[in-house]
């Protein structure tokens, strides 16, 4: 039997535990259990978070086991190597396949019948690899994707144009990675399609800005890795959001990690692309309009992950 209001968080490193933490703030769950390879670690930043419960809702967090998975409605995995200043996230591939080859295993162990929530990076590789490991149908296995890329492109052009982020409707698409693509075909601010708005804000050379606004982007990570070591607390307001949708079964539009099966050319990956995401998981890809540059880039991206894929035995 599924607990609706039970989470599991498997790595309680910097994204994990302040994943739990926001998590902890939000009051979706009841209970939240911490596995880490390290169980000091996990009591230790259970204990931590667990003395900020008297200023939020009642809840338990605790250091757990995988028997915890059981009855768990979402397991999020952050666990994996860290993201080290000049690596990029696809560096990273073999030592966190392997991580992963110890942990789906356990999980299958306990016929977990919940949704599998994939953070660690290369997050498409990964949600990949716990597919084809867990056995589990593609829509119960989602990659944090680039919910996160897309909330910075919402930030750099509410900067820009001097309104709300949350009235600008525009996705980062493809890897959650170098190869990401700004889908700006289908941007718009309110239904005002993106260049329109720009003029009506007094900007004109819409080439250049968005060049520079996409590059500013992409590096995010990079620039942040450069200056403090590691990014945690964008992603984990990200793993909030998408937990948000999941348990109250919002049915909204996050650009998730996803089995693609042919739409716009692309097959046999997983990458990211707009989905309408609920408590079943992924209901349905959203067919967004791209240009045809966007298409290339975007089968050019899938192509940069099915390279890597050829090199890994699962």
């Amino acid at each position: 039997m599924i607990n609706v209001r039970k989470a599991v968080m498997i790595g309680c490193g910097f994204v994990g535990s302040a994943s739990v933490f926001s998590l902890m703030q939000s009051g979706l769950f009841s209970e939240i259990a911490m596995i880490d390879a390290d169980m000091d670690k996990a009591e230790g930043e259970a204990m931590d978070i667990s003395h900020g419960i008297p200023f939020a809702k009642e809840m338990k967090i605790y250091a757990g086991s995988y028997d915890d998975v059981r009855d768990a409605s979402i397991v999020i995995i952050t666990a994996g190597a860290n993201q080290k200043p000049g690596e990029t996230r696809l560096d990273l591939v073999k030592k966190n396949v392997a991580i992963f080859k110890q942990i789906i295993p356990e999980i299958s162990a306990r016929n977990f019948g919940g949704i599998l929530l994939i953070v660690a990076n290369p997050v498409d590789i990964l949600t990949y690899v716990a597919q084809k490991l867990s056995g589990l149908p593609a829509n119960r296995v989602i990659g944090s994707g680039t919910v996160l890329d897309t909330a910075r492109l919402k930030h750099r052009l509410s900067e820009h144009l001097n309104v709300d982020s949350k009235s600008i409707h525009a996705f980062i698409i493809g890897e959650h990675g170098d190869s990401e693509i700004a889908a700006w075909s289908s941007a718009n601010v309110s239904g005002i399609p993106l260049n329109d708005f720009c003029e009506m804000r007094g900007h004109y050379e819409h080439d250049e800005a968005t060049k520079e606004i996409a590059k500013k982007v992409r590096d995010s990570a990079y620039e942040i890795i450069e200056r403090k070591r590691a990014t945690y607390f964008g992603v984990a307001m990200a793993v909030k959001r998408i937990c948000e949708v999941i348990v109250r079964d919002e049915k909204s539009i996050l650009p998730v990690s996803t089995q693609m099966n042919g739409e716009h050319g692309v097959d046999g990956v997983v990458l990211s692309m707009p989905c309408i995401v609920g408590k079943d998981g992924i209901e349905t890809k959203v067919p967004i309009t791209l240009s045809q540059e966007e298409r290339e880039k975007l089968q050019e991206s899938a192509a940069t992950l099915r390279e890597i894929l050829k090199d890994i035995e699962l």
